[in-house]
């Protein structure tokens, strides 16, 4: 049967645990202020897409270059100055050929590469750990399908989880109990996706109420939760840590308040975790296992 998580269990036993920490856990995919481009790459899907996007940013700079420049030679050299009698041919069959040849093996060019990529996105492979997630307004639910484990995922400072959705010295503490930092606010949850490192992890993605959007920027997934549909993706984490993601879909009023974390740990400790919370009335948070 599964286990159901009452909130106020779980804001107790953070409350007497601060030494839960991230305890052997390093931050690793979380939004940086003012910084651009991606979060460091974790996965082989998201490589692959980041290594994509920079093919074809080269590939879009080279032609905007390339238009600016033939816009400006035109002016300069065919402006009515320089050319008080213009040409009156209407047609030019060497060109027309150029313009409609080039676009067509530049796009052929771009669909070698990005097609593979969609591919080995969409190609679910066999599971190691397969997880169930439900978005709810305004919340994340989790199952663990082959191991009867679930739970509800909050942000650190929802009203769910006794705040008011502003960083007051209360969810701080609260963050603090929990082994995170001021900087995650917004980004920390009371109950952590935790899954083991190098292993091949699907999720299943439905809605409850409206669509929602599971994402993990830097797994390089991002699937719409849709009510009544099943959706998957799928990743393998290369390197132990925390990563962070949001809900990525409108989803109402409290959008901005649905974050989602993900604890990436070794075999071990990610066994001791299901073993934890097989029996246990509320969620027992892995950085407990990492620090015993």
């Amino acid at each position: 049967m599964k286990k159901l998580l009452s909130i106020s269990g779980v804001l107790s036993a953070l409350a007497a645990a601060p030494a839960w920490a991230q305890d052997g856990l390093e931050v690793i995919g979380r939004p940086v202020d003012g910084a651009m481009g991606f979060q460091p790459a974790a996965t082989e899907v998201a490589r692959r897409l980041q290594w994509l996007d920079g093919m074809i940013l080269v590939i879009i700079t080279i032609i905007t270059l390339f238009v600016v420049g033939l816009l400006a030679w035109v002016v300069v050299r065919y402006n009515a100055r320089r050319n008080p009698d213009p040409a009156s041919f209407t047609h030019n069959t060497p060109v027309e050929i150029a313009w409609t040849v080039i676009p067509i093996v530049i796009l052929v060019f771009i669909g070698a590469f990005s097609l593979p990529t969609l591919f080995h996105q969409q190609e679910i492979p066999e599971a190691d750990v397969t997880i169930k997630t439900t978005g709810y307004q305004w919340f994340w639910g989790y199952e663990y399908v082959d191991e009867n484990i679930s739970f509800d995922s909050y942000m650190i400072g929802a009203p769910a989880t006794g705040g008011d959705n502003s960083l007051t010295p209360e969810t701080e503490e609260a963050l603090v109990a929990a082994g995170y930092s001021r900087e995650d606010f917004l980004l920390a949850t009371d109950n952590a996706v935790v899954i083991p490192v190098n292993k091949t992890v699907v999720v299943q993605v439905t809605g409850a109420d409206v669509i929602h959007a599971w994402t993990i920027p830097a797994f390089g997934v991002k699937q719409d939760a849709v009510p009544g549909r099943l959706a998957e993706l799928w990743f393998e984490a290369e390197k132990e840590g925390i990563y962070f993601g949001q809900c990525s879909e409108l989803c109402g009023i409290a959008h901005a308040y649905m974050p989602i974390t993900v604890k990436v740990v070794s075999q071990e400790a990610y066994d001791a975790w299901l073993e934890a919370n097989r029996d246990a009335s509320d969620y027992v948070d892995v950085s407990t296992v990492l620090t015993n």
